[in-house]
């Protein structure tokens, strides 16, 4: 049995889940703005640009983790790409920082051109945490390409928790305005019970607390990381945790059994532990057991933050395994 008021201090930072969950919605306003009046946002984290083979590792792999990368093979001869290489520019700055576009001269670099398989360009892939995607080659309708471009960033979002890059105007050289104090939000009071509930060990109030910011407002992050945080108290306050290790171990397919440990893993401040046996499990299961694992695993990124090296390292891992 856990103590009621076990504590997660050494895992989650509440006020650095609320800092980020800020800087969240700053992004995705900035990017409902760009849609409303067709301009991109500035960026420091540059939406077009060129890659070359020493960059790869840096620009693409390593990128891909944090957002979708999106890679237009081309060439100064190639009549096709100088009608796609401008289509794709354009489709990156109306999606605001859900993919970037990686451009690649394939006459420069005839290693990066063998090693995805490339047939003929202008070709199209894309690479989330580190795995290539091929997403079409030669030329093709806008329509079509918007479509290829949505079920890329949703599965990137639902596969891997990747939901793209921040806008980031003082990084591209801008100095942004000097902010006031923002004023009170209307769930500052109701959110502040809700932490105070979950660091006194009342990890029901601290739910249904949570729960009552994101009825009215289902998009709000600190409220959604902090539901993350009680729920995985709640589901272990009963657990026998020696009970649950050996099970797991002398029942290595058991998904349930697994899944029970994980929990135990993070709140035990092991966060790789956690991650790895869900990753493990998806790797060896399928169908619904797969799919169970596979949830669980990021939703334990919601608790620690799409920022920690070790998600980023778990989803680079996770994709493997899936694809």
């Amino acid at each position: 049995m856990q103590p009621r008021n076990m504590s997660m201090s050494g895992v989650v930072d509440l006020a650095a889940v609320k800092a980020a969950g800020e800087a969240k919605q700053k992004a995705e306003q900035a990017r409902a703005e760009a849609a409303r009046t067709g301009r991109a946002p500035t960026s420091g984290a540059r939406l077009v640009f060129d890659v070359d083979e020493a960059g790869f590792q840096q620009d693409v792999l390593q990128r891909s983790t944090e957002v979708p990368v999106v890679i237009d093979f081309w060439a100064e001869w190639c009549e096709p790409c100088k009608q796609l290489g401008p289509l794709l520019e354009r489709l990156a700055g109306e999606y605001a920082g859900k993919f970037v576009l990686a451009k690649i001269d394939v006459d420069a670099n005839q290693m990066l051109f063998q090693q995805f398989g490339v047939q003929g360009i202008p070709a199209v892939f894309a690479v989330v945490a580190g795995q290539p995607i091929p997403l079409f080659q030669g030329a093709a309708p806008e329509s079509q390409i918007r479509d290829v471009l949505d079920q890329l960033v949703q599965a990137a979002e639902q596969q891997f928790g990747i939901v793209g890059a921040p806008v980031d105007p003082q990084a591209a050289g801008e100095q942004p305005e000097a902010e006031a104090p923002a004023p009170a939000g209307p769930y500052d009071a109701l959110l502040e019970a809700a932490n105070q509930a979950l660091d006194s060990g009342d990890l029901g109030g601290a739910v249904q607390a949570y729960k009552n910011v994101l009825s009215d407002d289902p998009g709000n992050p600190e409220a959604k990381l902090g539901l993350a945080q009680a729920e995985l108290l709640r589901r272990v306050q009963d657990l026998d945790p020696q009970a649950v290790r050996k099970e797991a171990a002398e029942n290595p397919a058991d998904v349930p059994a697994q899944i029970r440990a994980a929990d135990l893993d993070l709140v035990g401040g092991h966060v790789e532990d956690a991650f790895g046996r869900l990753v493990d499990a998806v790797k060896r299961t399928a169908g619904d057991d797969r799919e169970a694992a596979r949830v669980r695993l990021l939703e334990l990124f919601e608790v620690i933050g799409a920022e920690d090296p070790r998600v980023t390292a778990a989803r680079t891992a996770l994709a493997r395994v899936l694809f």
